[in-house]
């Protein structure tokens, strides 16, 4: 497949694909791309699971579990589709992140059985918060917190109140997407946030982006693979995209990960979908081992940022 058919291939998808091959991979002029985006609110998947808000605001009946039908994991993916930030449902699911207010230390408690903040939650749901624009001013104090209880390595791991002395790479890429969409929304503030940010890229790229600091080995297989949404978990293609979006520089230790990116692609051009993470889903966005827009769209960009840079 040339790049023309796959770029058509592309096109013919759910909008919340198609908008941002417009403006990642085609760069039209920025009212096109946007006038598509707003199509994720009225048709495909998007659509689909706006459907799905109960009205006290939640998904799924609660605000982080059932998995993943809950409001944090369908809000997160309704942010990965790019529904438009301020969307009105999307709101009313922000509100209740804060039905307990704050823990005492600065953070977002969503659990009666503990008495602290969980890190790794805390990043999903600032990145909830800051990419949707939710008019709080607590939005500041998760910052805060998420900025206090970085660890000595430069990554942040929510087992670190339990004695972890080591970053976690799940716990870490949530916190980053987070601090990423908080800088989007407050630019403001990034005196405050690059330095804790550049800590944590440090931390990825002694590792490789998915490999142990002491025998250089893959930390697990599943980092290896390209799951969508990817839920609280890390893989090599949510850290590369991450990476893509923030214009990082290039950088040799992310070599392996591109290697392992460009290996992983199909004779025909494209990329496959895999296993979902276990779960409960309201519907199926892509079968497993057909060919995967989302996988697609994904390694395109990557492969653009990383081959113009």
């Amino acid at each position: 497949m040339n790049h023309e058919n796959l770029i058509s291939w592309l096109m013919d998808s759910d909008p919340s694909i198609r908008w941002q091959v417009m403006r990642d991979l085609l760069e039209t002029p920025t009212e096109a791309w946007q006038f598509e985006r707003q199509k994720v609110a009225t048709e495909g998947w998007g659509k689909r699971l706006l459907a799905e808000q109960s009205p006290d605001g939640n998904w799924g009946g609660g605000i982080y579990s059932p998995k993943w039908i809950s409001t944090t994991y369908t809000l997160l993916t309704l942010h990965l589709l790019g529904l438009p930030p301020a969307h009105p449902q999307a709101i009313r699911g922000c509100e209740n992140f804060f039905f307990r207010g704050l823990e005492k230390d600065g953070g977002i408690n969503l659990f009666k059985s503990m008495d602290s903040s969980e890190t790794c939650i805390n990043g999903m749901i600032l990145s909830i918060l800051a990419y949707f624009r939710y008019p709080d001013e607590r939005i500041h104090s998760v910052t805060g917190y998420l900025l206090a209880v970085q660890m000595d390595d430069g990554g942040w791991n929510c087992e670190r109140i339990k004695g972890a002395t080591h970053g976690s790479f799940h716990t870490t890429i949530s916190v980053l997407e987070g601090l990423r969409e908080y800088l989007l929304a407050f630019p403001q503030e990034t005196a405050n946030i690059k330095p804790a940010a550049e800590r944590a890229h440090e931390f990825l790229l002694q590792h490789s982006l998915y490999k142990s600091h002491r025998s250089g080995k893959p930390v697990d297989s599943a980092m290896m693979r390209m799951h969508f949404p990817p839920r609280w978990r890390y893989d090599f293609i949510r850290v590369l995209d991450y990476f893509q979006s923030i214009h990082a520089p290039k950088d040799d230790r992310m070599r392996d990960a591109i290697d392992l990116l460009d290996a992983k692609r199909r004779d025909n051009g494209l990329w496959p979908a895999y296993r979902p993470w276990p779960g409960r889903i309201f519907f199926e966005m892509e079968p497993t081992g057909e060919d995967s827009h989302w996988n697609t769209l994904r390694a395109m960009r990557v492969l653009k940022w990383w081959l113009l840079k």
